[in-house]
């Protein structure tokens, strides 16, 4: 009898240590693409939000999973009757990973620099109602628009408009310093980024102690990664003809959801002979979307006829503005004066939807006398050549920023479309409040951009992850391109 005890008590401390060992906090996920640089407030690359949005970098507003938007470094805000100024209060205690405080002086400093006349920022647009941002008090900042803009908290929640460090910004490509729930530790080009957890966080402790974002661009690859276990979670999956089998799997969960990715043909709208919208249109008439689906992304994906998610209220389906008929193609490339068809470029960066959606396309194409020669570019290149560079006759991208149909009113931007009339239209939504309004507003903004035949709109980009059965929290849509890793945790 008097062994018991002792028995009982070897046996507990038996359990105990075998639930230590078998305890997780880190998480391995993968990603097809590597980010050009770590600063989310000086590039298009939606890669760096994939990896830094929320986790290292946070906003005065941020999004949440189900795409609501909801304080964040600001913990309450106020607007004035007329709509011209919002007051913010921060929240109390912040601090960036270097130690020193974020208060109202960082926020003036961080949107000054966004909208600055030398901004590199990608989202200045976002920027441009603010005529000023004034410090209150340290905890307090006080930002007057030029015009009333009722996106201004959604605009906030951009990763264009994180809170950065003044004493941080030389070295901010290769070593980011925020105020999130992770800290950046370590980026091996190539390979990976480490980020641990955050001891001093001001917000929620993350279950996680680290995590590591790891690359991996070829589908193959990544089908053998995931299977082996050798990362935890595969963000993105770029093979979705391997779905079934993760399906089947009992090791795994697939989350299938929704993104605000409008995956397009981009053209370029200035160089000859895109400069004419019959040409334009023929593009658009030449496309069989369903096929691009069914054999890029083998079904994953929702056809779309403008440049609009269609799980937003104000969408309209417009697909059959743009509807294929090869026949029809032919016939404007012939009034048009290109009845012999006509040779451009399609340049196609690294995911998968662009590369297999590519080789379909440019047969599509071919059907109606376009040739279309194929240039394979990594994202920097693709960012050097097409969005900066606009050199280039046709590309494939997938547009994943929330609400974004206002990039149409930029004539600058890579497709370089000039409308003054839909110009005139945006800046009248963005001083428009209500909502049965703006919705009219939306919807003819996207007639507008799709009766232009202004880019091939081809689908929307399903969210497709793969996870090990137990990891919890992962975000299955993605109403920004981000990996938030805030709520993550292994199920006990």
């Amino acid at each position: 009898m008097t062994r018991l005890p002792f028995l009982f008590a070897a046996s507990s401390a038996l359990a105990i240590l075998a639930g230590a060992a078998s305890a997780r906090d880190t998480v391995t996920v993968a990603l097809q693409l590597e980010p050009p640089h770590l600063d989310p407030t000086s590039a298009a690359a939606g890669a760096i939000d994939q990896v830094l949005y929320s986790n290292v970098f946070e906003g005065l507003t941020r999004f949440m999973g189900d795409g609501s938007v909801v304080p964040g470094l600001a913990e309450s805000w106020e607007i004035s009757e007329d709509g011209l100024t919002y007051t913010f209060r921060l929240q109390d205690g912040v601090t960036f990973h270097d130690g020193t405080s974020m208060d109202a002086d960082d926020v003036k400093f961080s949107l000054d620099r966004a909208r600055a006349e030398d901004s590199t920022n990608a989202q200045k647009a976002l920027f441009a109602d603010i005529a000023s941002v004034d410090v209150v008090d340290p905890l307090t900042v006080q930002i007057t628009l030029s015009q009333p803009n009722g996106n201004l908290l959604f605009n906030l929640a951009w990763g264009d408009a994180v809170i950065v460090a003044p004493e941080s910004i030389d070295t901010i490509k290769t070593a980011p310093v925020g105020t999130g729930a992770f800290t950046f530790t370590n980026w091996v080009q190539g390979d990976r980024i480490d980020l641990a957890r955050n001891p001093n966080y001001w917000g929620e402790t993350p279950a996680l102690s680290a995590a590591t974002f790891k690359f991996i661009s070829d589908p193959t690859a990544a089908f053998a990664a995931m299977m082996a276990e050798d990362v935890d979670a595969f963000s993105g999956f770029p093979a979705p003809e391997n779905l079934p089998q993760f399906e089947a799997d009992p090791r795994f969960q697939v989350l299938v959801g929704s993104t605000e990715g409008e995956t397009i043909l981009s053209i370029n709208n200035k160089q000859a002979p895109f400069d004419n919208p019959k040409v334009r249109a023929a593009v658009a008439h030449a496309i069989d979307r369903q096929a691009i689906i069914d054999g890029a992304m083998f079904g994953y994906g929702t056809p779309i006829g403008s440049h609009f998610a269609p799980h937003n209220p104000a969408y309209v389906d417009l697909t059959g503005t743009s509807a294929h008929d090869p026949e029809k193609a032919r016939a404007l490339l012939a009034e048009a004066g290109l009845a012999d068809g006509f040779t451009t470029t399609l340049h196609l960066p690294p995911p998968s939807y662009a590369r297999r959606g590519g080789e379909i396309i440019a047969a599509q194409l071919a059907e109606v006398g376009i040739t279309a020669e194929i240039i394979n570019v990594e994202w920097a290149q693709w960012l050097e050549t097409v969005f900066r560079g606009k050199n280039f006759g046709l590309s494939i991208v997938s547009h994943t920023e929330p609400m974004d149909i206002g990039i149409y009113a930029r004539p600058d931007y890579y497709f370089q479309y000039d409308n003054a009339a839909f110009q005139d239209l945006m800046a009248e939504l963005t001083g428009t409040t209500d909502p049965d309004a703006r919705t009219k507003m939306l919807q003819q903004a996207q007639e507008i951009i799709a009766n232009d035949y202004v880019n091939g709109f081809l689908f929307q980009l399903a969210s497709l992850s793969v996870a090990k059965a137990d990891l919890q929290g992962l975000w299955a849509n993605a109403p920004t391109q981000a990996t938030d890793l805030t709520a993550v945790s292994w199920a006990k």
